[in-house]
């Protein structure tokens, strides 16, 4: 596609911020130096354009729990949350549902202005080509995605291999070109769910495929050590993705900036499971933030990571929520091998916004960060664009039918729950105590 969108402010950048008034050109999926003669001009005056926004750690299969029907007694701590929702919602999943959660996440993702999802998949009875129709459903709507698939022990080790070779496979065919749009991690669900074993094995298939791991560490206190095992097993080092790390010491912690390891920070999702507050001021730098499952919008995730920050700390910046989203886009950078992604500029992957913002006050590169914290959000997504492709225009999605997807989605939803009600709770206790321990130790 070649266009020129014209009239909007352009924030060039969010780390640090930048803002021009120029005309903004793209040509074959970049922005170009200079307005193209273009087959067309899209009409954006008023509006702001911004790069898009990545969500770092997702669990797009959570997108058909909402308002999902609970009938057992309430969890009374986090393990209890997994064992009573989470790791009973996965099992009931199959193939069907993964592909209505995967569309549904994504549809939502774009709407909001998020290009670019990490996603982080379990779905115990139905591992194999799990990830392939995540890629196939999200690659249709046209957003971008770093995939993996959650090898754990909880489910017995006959999963665990299988979820390794998913890993593998899915992998193996980005290799060799398919999946433009999507790229691959091996992903691994928390240390206490995964046997010494098994994690070598995860940290072997990454290096195999030189790409990182994703894997939660630390969300709740059930999960301690879990950055020094990651370490002492070779898995740490500045590919490496962990999401959340409530609960690292201070050693770890030191652990985690020393291997340059990437921490997706998910502030909601801490607040709604009652885990406590990552100690974020401790990082500077490589801390994107992700939903941990709780939608796409990263308007919404930052303004919460924000004040909550704030509540702490009266001196933190309005300009901290721009640099954990710059962050986001530099980590998907890293893994697409597109350092330019996140910013507007000659050259950079034409993956961007248009917000129909009027701006009641003077928007410039000094003013932006006041305006994202305390003015804009997803309500003003007016088009956005990822690779050089529309893929929402006039807050419409281009490659499929909104209400036939919903539609398809409720049914599909029925479905889900009516299985999910034939399980209990899950039977997975850490060994040992706090964290897995091998039969041999």
């Amino acid at each position: 596609m070649t266009v020129t969108l014209a009239g909007a402010a352009i924030v060039e950048s969010l780390d640090p911020a930048s803002v021009s008034h120029r005309p903004l050109g793209v040509e074959d999926g970049r922005i170009t130096a200079d307005a193209p003669r273009s087959r067309g001009t899209r009409d954006c005056s008023g509006c702001v354009i911004v790069p898009g926004n990545v969500c770092a750690h997702t669990h797009l299969y959570s997108a058909l729990a909402r308002g999902m029907p609970y009938r057992l007694a309430p969890p009374e701590d986090f393990l209890q949350v997994l064992q009573r929702i989470w790791w009973r919602l996965d099992r009931a999943l199959d193939l069907d549902g993964v592909h209505a959660s995967a569309l549904v996440g994504g549809a939502e993702a774009l709407l909001a202005g998020t290009t670019t999802v990490i996603d982080h998949h379990a779905s115990p009875n139905a591992v194999d080509g799990s990830l392939d129709v995540i890629a196939g459903a999200l690659g249709g709507l046209g957003l971008r995605s770093v995939l993996c698939y959650e090898t754990s022990d909880r489910d017995g080790p006959d999963v665990a291999l299988a979820g390794l070779a998913e890993n593998r496979r899915f992998l193996g065919r980005l290799e060799q070109g398919k999946s433009p749009l999507a790229r691959g991690l091996v992903g691994a669900h928390a240390s206490f769910t995964l046997s010494d074993e098994t994690l070598a094995a995860c940290v072997e298939l990454a290096a195999e495929f030189d790409v990182g791991l994703h894997v939660h560490a630390a969300e709740d206190a059930v999960d301690v050590h879990a950055v020094e095992r990651l370490a002492a097993a070779h898995g740490l080092d500045e590919r490496t993705l962990l999401a959340h790390g409530v609960h690292l010491d201070q050693h770890e912690r030191a652990l985690v900036t020393g291997s340059q390891a990437w921490l997706a920070h998910n502030a909601r999702s801490n607040m709604n499971n009652s885990v406590g507050r990552a100690p974020v001021a401790d990082y500077d730098g490589r801390l994107p933030l992700g939903t941990d499952g709780i939608g796409s919008d990263m308007f919404e995730e930052s303004h919460a990571a924000y004040f909550r920050l704030r509540e702490d700390d009266l001196g933190a910046l309005a300009s901290w929520p721009l640099a954990r989203l710059a962050d986001g886009a530099r980590l998907a950078g890293q893994i697409f091998g597109e350092p330019q992604l996140g910013r507007l500029e000659p050259g950079a992957p034409a993956d961007l916004v248009v917000l129909d913002y009027d701006a009641p006050t003077p928007l410039d590169a000094q003013t932006f960060a006041g305006h994202w914290a305390f003015g804009l959000g997803a309500r003003f997504v007016r088009d956005v664009m990822v690779a050089g492709d529309w893929v929402v225009l006039d807050r419409k999605l281009v490659h499929t039918d909104a209400a036939q997807l919903a539609h398809d989605a409720r049914r599909e939803a029925e479905r889900l729950w009516r299985r999910l009600d034939e399980l209990g709770p899950h039977t997975f206790e850490p060994k040992g105590g706090r964290r897995w321990q091998t039969t041999a130790a």
